[in-house]
């Protein structure tokens, strides 16, 4: 008895082995394309819940739906790396601060060699109404400052982003202090949604590209 389970014990290493084996040859292939996947943030438990985090909140949402962990440290970011929809995909929060951002995000594209069509900075947007999702090919930052980071690092506007709405602050507040705020308990109550949305977004991309993407998700989820 005790040889037999001796015996299936080695089965199973040796099944495992090989099965881990075949993930790290797919996941370093050369004919794979790889995707960098950034969301915006700043780092640390006090700001987790910020609506300037909701960028982070959607890697994280990714990272479970995709079973990637975000367990190495890489350009000043926490990054992990996975297949996803038959490609590459790497994901990554940059713990710059957002102010910073593109600091990481140029260390990451130059360390991956990504091209910039396929990096996707995902961040949050105060010219948006709550729950409202745009994916552009490219263009300015509209005021977001780790967007402006990267354009700057990058020296280029040419890269997808996906714009997360958080609406503007009541009439009187600071949006530095807005955009620091946890959601409100309506907006809590919708965020759930809003997140799977995004997550559905980026799936959607990685299948069949960003115009189907825009096509299907850019609006609100409340419509």
């Amino acid at each position: 008895m005790a040889g037999s389970c001796k015996a299936q014990v080695k089965n199973q290493a040796n099944t495992i082995i090989a099965m881990l084996n075949n993930l790290k040859s797919r996941l370093f292939s050369p004919n794979l394309i790889t995707h960098l996947i950034v969301g915006l943030g700043n780092p640390g438990r006090d700001y987790r819940d910020n609506r300037h985090n909701i960028g982070f909140m959607v890697v994280d949402e990714l990272s479970a739906r995709f079973g990637i962990a975000l367990t190495r440290v890489q350009s000043r970011s926490l990054v992990g790396m996975g297949i996803c929809e038959g490609k590459r995909v790497i994901l990554a929060k940059p713990q710059t601060y957002m102010n910073l951002s593109g600091q990481a995000v140029a260390g990451l594209v130059r360390f991956y060699k990504i091209l910039l069509d396929q990096l996707l900075v995902i961040h949050d947007d105060m010219d948006l109404p709550f729950g409202t999702l745009r994916i552009r090919p490219s263009g300015g930052s509209g005021g977001q400052k780790g967007l402006a980071s990267i354009i700057q690092e990058l020296g280029t506007e040419a890269f997808p982003r996906m714009r997360l709405g958080i609406g503007r602050p009541p009439k009187g507040m600071d949006p530095a202090e807005y955009v620091l705020q946890s959601f409100s308990q309506t907006e809590q109550k919708i965020l759930s949604i809003f997140l799977k949305n995004a997550v559905e977004a980026v799936e959607t991309y990685l299948s069949y590209g960003l115009e189907m993407a825009m096509s299907r998700f850019n609006g609100n989820v409340l419509e």
